[in-house]
């Protein structure tokens, strides 16, 4: 199926790795550019290579997202660059374990500054150019809004917000033709997820245990699942469709797991 993104510029935030990097190498395979940013160059570039390796084309921007200043100076090179911007897919963030007994008001907010604060200033500032292209909005969020997970308020805080913000700005843009939608991510096999699996006492009895609650197929999501729908919500394809919280998560969160063992 041709989903229309051919030569269309789509900034990913946190594209160089991770459910990200699935994300842009999809919609290079789709023809369109995706263009990373992140804040390592050597993974942004590294991540650029790959796809222009396959045959495609990406470009990048370096930036550290927490900064918001940094978020403003991202959409400005971009445009300097692209002269428009087509899509926009708020991705980065990281679950850092702030939770309400060990932690603290300064890591409660630089959290939010890594997880959702970006969301909005990476979404304002590209709004001129998303207005004119009748662009589209795609946010990555998590179960943990939804589930909860323990230890991380400050994350599920950020899970909220985004899934929050989804609704809110799908209102809001209504006018201008822009869709937004959200992809809500459970259990992901991702390098940072094998990194964290494997800090565990025992990961693969840990492993064997989380998978075993997936109802479909008792196995993890892939990134490229997450970036196949993605891709489908930034494109034509799904052009009446705004507002909306997907899971691609294998029924993870809203089917019985008890389905799982049956």
């Amino acid at each position: 199926m041709d989903l229309y993104l051919a030569n269309q510029i789509i900034v990913v935030t946190g594209g160089a790795k991770g459910i990200g990097e699935g994300i842009c190498r999809v919609l290079a395979q789709e023809g369109a550019v995706p263009v990373i940013v992140g804040r390592s160059a050597e993974d942004n570039l590294a991540a650029v290579a790959a796809i222009e390796a396959a045959g495609g084309r990406a470009g990048q921007v370096v930036a550290e997202l927490s900064d918001p200043a940094e978020c403003e100076r991202a959409v400005q090179e971009i445009v300097a660059q692209y002269q428009r911007i087509d899509g926009l897919v708020n991705n980065a963030g990281v679950n850092d374990g702030v939770g309400l007994e060990q932690g603290d008001y300064q890591n409660f907010m630089r959290s939010l500054h890594r997880n959702v604060v970006h969301y909005y200033l990476m979404a304002h500032h590209a709004l001129p150019e998303l207005k004119k292209s009748r662009g589209t909005i795609v946010n990555i969020t998590s179960k943990t809004a939804e589930t909860g997970q323990g230890n991380t308020s400050a994350y599920a805080a950020a899970n909220g917000a985004r899934n929050a913000l989804t609704r809110e700005w799908a209102v809001e843009l209504l006018k201008y033709g822009i869709r937004v939608n959200a992809v809500a991510v459970a259990e992901c096999w991702t390098p940072a997820y094998e990194t964290w699996i494997q800090t565990l006492t025992n990961p693969n009895q840990k492993l064997r245990e989380i998978t075993a609650r997936i109802p479909l197929e008792n196995r993890m999501t892939t990134a490229e699942e997450i970036a196949n729908t993605t891709a489908f919500l930034l494109s034509a394809r799904s052009s009446h469709t705004t507002g909306q919280i997907l899971h691609v998560d294998g029924g993870y969160v809203h089917l019985d797991r008890a389905l799982a063992n049956a």
